[in-house]
């Protein structure tokens, strides 16, 4: 196991890296839009490879995020449900989810985005819009993003099966983020 730990954080330490530099890649992808808005208005003249780099931008932003959104517990998940349980039970639900759900899916995914990549670069795919850019960059980053993923994915099942099996410590004990209803209290009115 603690072999398996190590390679979880080793996964991990990848994973914020990346997460905490794309985070640089909103800037740009604003100031090129904001740039691409005030050359069009200035001048009158904008061009569609730079609609296409904004999208590509925020593409990558959010493809290459979503490896380390799941490994700070931020992914979508019903929470008024999963509260309901004790935290054991909330470890099954993430560890079956990760292996029933995430990985299949991504795995799935590399394995129908690699052909795709290949061909659109092979080809030398280029956009349909006039003056628009190659397009196997955006199905590469759509790549990544998957594998970026799937390899978070392992880190997590690695980790589920360490706190469950006593090897390791809950490093994210389960918060929720909203007191219940009965919990509030509601200031009297003045009169």
């Amino acid at each position: 196991m603690a072999l398996l730990l190590g390679i979880s954080r080793t996964i991990d330490a990848i994973t914020e890296f990346i997460g905490k530099a794309v985070s640089w890649l909103i800037l740009v992808a604003v100031l090129v839009s904001a740039g691409n808005a005030i050359i069009r208005k200035i001048f009158n003249v904008s061009s569609n490879s730079w609609l296409e780099a904004q999208w590509y931008l925020f593409g990558a932003a959010f493809m290459f995020a979503a490896a380390y959104t799941l490994s700070q517990n931020e992914h979508i998940r019903i929470d008024i449900v999963y509260a309901m349980f004790s935290r054991r039970v909330q470890h099954w639900i993430d560890l079956l989810g990760h292996l029933l759900f995430l990985m299949p899916f991504v795995v799935l995914m590399v394995y129908y985005l690699v052909p795709y990549v290949l061909l659109s670069y092979r080809s030398g795919e280029v956009s349909s819009s006039a003056g628009g850019l190659i397009i196997w960059p955006a199905k590469g980053i759509l790549l990544i993003g998957f594998v970026l993923l799937a390899l978070q994915g392992v880190s997590e099942i690695i980790k589920k099966i360490a706190i469950m099996t006593g090897n390791m410590d809950d490093p994210a004990p389960y918060v929720p983020t909203h007191a219940p209803l009965d919990d509030v209290t509601i200031p009297e009115a003045r009169p």
